[in-house]
């Protein structure tokens, strides 16, 4: 019996199984996306070609309605798997408001019956791919996978080409007078803790954070910088530099390394420009305590001024110089530092040892702002993951918040954590808005400004605007799983559960424990009606993270599987967690019930969530697991409690 033909193809280091879907480059399985691998056979089918938009979406998302945004990021995760750097386009180009365009040398190899025939089928390396402006191009927009009659193919070759001789001249010249101002990328690896005593990595961690948040707020439309949850995936790593640049899409990097003793600091820093590998600027400071702010700006400006170059005519703006601090003040801000290297934890012990040490730095210095900021991150997330009550703890994160806005109202944290007060415990939709907005324009690379913003938005059903932030948030912080899963969450909400199943597992690759990866994942898994697939990811969180949360799953599923007597029984341990454990998480309750079709007793769990500030309600208005009760005049009273009503 023969063996069906197969078609491989061939590009410069890679070769591409199309039947067994696989890329290798050199030999080696270069992983890929189900989406990132069905988007490179269409581009390497047809080499030479601008690609449409339009074709690439009826490809990837036959069946569903999906963000044209979404095309972008599948773009940037096959580029980087293609090796390509930030400015480089060896594969891919992009035809701006028309599609992508394949242009490295492609040749196809048919293999089947012991043979092997090979042809290429690169088109032309004609000017054409380099229609960017708003010229009229001809472009070949590919409607399916028939190719078109020789004579065609022959005319719509020559309409390409000739729209590219007649353009390209006028682009050249449009660019010429016109150049577009270049963004560099830049990452500050995790500072090296020298001191040979690990407590003290609080604070060459919090050094790095603060040259992230110092680097970043320069000048945001010409220096982009990497946010610190995906720095510190390098720390401790050997990672090498140049595999950091092609993962993180980056054009520098800055290392440092931190000693300290008694009343000085010690810090060794280097800028490397990642092409070529060259150290461009290094410094080594040794100064007293009291003077490290002034160092970290004088830094981060010495480090702009090193790449103005690669800039050209667009100067970074200088920063404006920080003062030396008081013996007083520098303790209030190493207290600080280890606030937020707690902080940054997530985890329940995290919380309370970061609320300890920012409530000590306000003792030591209560004019010190930062400080207040912190509190009111620690006591609103407290409240929101249901750690603690929020009828008890929002008003002391509100609290927290207004002070530190009044010591220094360009804090752009204080602004975040006001606005998810507003938000999550007054239902105020429009204040939380507002104070977000504020406080990217304070400091537009703080990503969790533009995560939280964009969950704000998903919840009011503004779907496209929240993807925007949710996407801009992944390009500060691209290996953050909390992002990454409120990206899914917001999918799932807009009801495209094949892009939120796909996301979650993305972040569960990241956070092989992450408990709300799963919780999206196999929510999407429900409302595709795939329930013994739900069940089988609920069986694989409930080994990572048990909790109420996977009993509440299990309820809901069983109910939904027509399995009562299961469902009774999750349904009674989750009961009893709730019991072992305060009884905070006013949201597992009415899912479980929901699951089960008592809606009398979801509809009063929720009306008591209401009443006492929860944020359990927040999602009321999107969360597919309500859609049974939308129908009810008494949840539709709640929408218009919570102001989520049309």
């Amino acid at each position: 019996m023969s063996s069906p033909h197969n078609t491989l193809y061939e590009f410069g280091r890679y070769r591409l199984d199309k039947q067994k879907r696989r890329l290798f480059r050199d030999g080696e399985t270069v992983p890929l996306t189900a989406k990132a691998m069905e988007m490179l056979l269409v581009l390497v089918d047809h080499p030479g070609d601008i690609v449409t938009k339009q074709h690439l979406m009826a490809t990837l998302w036959p069946d569903s309605f999906v963000e044209e945004a979404n095309l972008p990021q599948h773009v940037f995760h096959l580029r980087k798997a293609l090796g390509e750097a930030a400015e480089e386009r060896n594969y891919i180009v992009t035809v701006p408001g028309k599609g992508y365009c394949f242009t490295a040398e492609v040749r196809k190899i048919a293999s089947g019956n012991g043979s092997v025939s090979e042809s290429p089928v690169t088109a032309d390396s004609s000017p054409m791919v380099e229609l960017l402006p708003s010229q009229q191009v001809n472009v070949v927009a590919i409607a399916s996978e028939s190719p078109p009659t020789s004579k065609g193919w022959l005319w719509l070759m020559a309409v390409v080409v000739l729209g590219a001789a007649t353009a390209y001249p006028a682009w050249r010249s449009l660019h010429r007078s016109q150049p577009e101002p270049q963004r560099i990328t830049l990452a500050v690896l995790p500072f090296e803790n020298l001191t040979g005593d690990p407590t003290q990595d609080y604070f060459s961690d919090g050094l790095t954070e603060e040259m992230i948040s110092q680097l970043g707020r320069l000048d945001p439309q010409r220096l982009g910088v990497i946010a610190r949850t995906s720095i510190m995936h390098y720390k401790h790593s050997q990672t090498q530099l140049a595999q950091v640049g092609r993962e993180l899409g980056i054009e520098y990097v800055l290392e440092g390394s931190v000693r300290r003793d008694a009343n000085h600091v010690r810090i060794s820093t280097q800028l490397i420009q990642l092409k070529d590998q060259t150290r461009v600027w290094s410094r080594e400071y040794d100064r007293n305590e009291t003077s490290l702010l002034a160092l970290q700006d004088e830094i981060a400006q010495e480090v702009a001024d090193e790449i103005q170059l690669t800039l050209g005519d667009h100067k970074i703006k200088d920063s404006v110089r920080a003062a030396g601090l008081s013996s007083q003040s520098y303790q209030a801000y190493d207290l600080y530092l280890k606030g937020r290297y707690f902080w940054n934890q997530r985890t329940s012990q995290g919380f309370r040892q970061a609320a300890e040490y920012f409530e000590q730095a306000i003792a030591k210095d209560p004019d010190y702002a930062p400080a207040y900021a912190g509190l009111a991150d620690t006591y609103a997330l407290m409240s929101t993951w249901y750690e603690v009550s929020q009828n008890e703890y929002m008003p002391k994160a509100r609290a927290a918040a207004l002070k530190a806005m009044e010591l220094d109202e360009t804090l752009a944290e204080a602004h975040t954590s006001l606005a998810l007060v507003a938000e999550s415990y007054d239902y105020d939709w429009q204040t939380a808005e507002k104070e977000y907005r504020r406080a990217i324009q304070l400091d537009p690379a703080y990503a969790t400004a533009h995560q939280w913003y964009a969950e704000d938005l998903s919840l009011l059903g503004r779907f496209q605007e929240a993807l925007a932030e949710s996407e801009r948030a992944r390009q500060l912080d691209p290996f953050s799983a909390i992002i990454a899963t409120d990206h899914a969450a917001i999918l799932l909400y807009s009801r495209n559960y094949d892009r939120a199943i796909e996301q979650a597992q993305a972040a569960l690759e990241m956070e092989p424990n992450y408990s709300r990866a799963y919780s999206i994942l196999v929510s999407g898994k429900i409302h595709q009606g795939k329930f013994a697939e739900a069940l089988t990811d609920l069986r694989k969180w409930e080994k990572a993270q048990p909790d109420g949360a996977t009993m509440a799953f299990e309820a809901y599923i069983y109910g939904r599987m027509g399995k009562p007597t299961e469902a009774r029984h999750a349904l009674s341990r989750v009961k009893q967690s709730l019991q072992a454990s305060g009884g905070l998480n006013t949201l597992l309750l009415p899912l479980a019930y929901t699951g089960i079709d008592q809606r009398d007793e979801v509809i009063r769990l929720l009306q008591e969530a209401y009443a006492q500030h929860s944020n359990a309600v927040l999602g009321l208005k999107v969360d597919p697991f309500y859609d049974s009760l939308r129908n009810d005049p008494r949840f539709q009273e709640l929408l218009r409690k919570v102001r989520l009503a049309a």
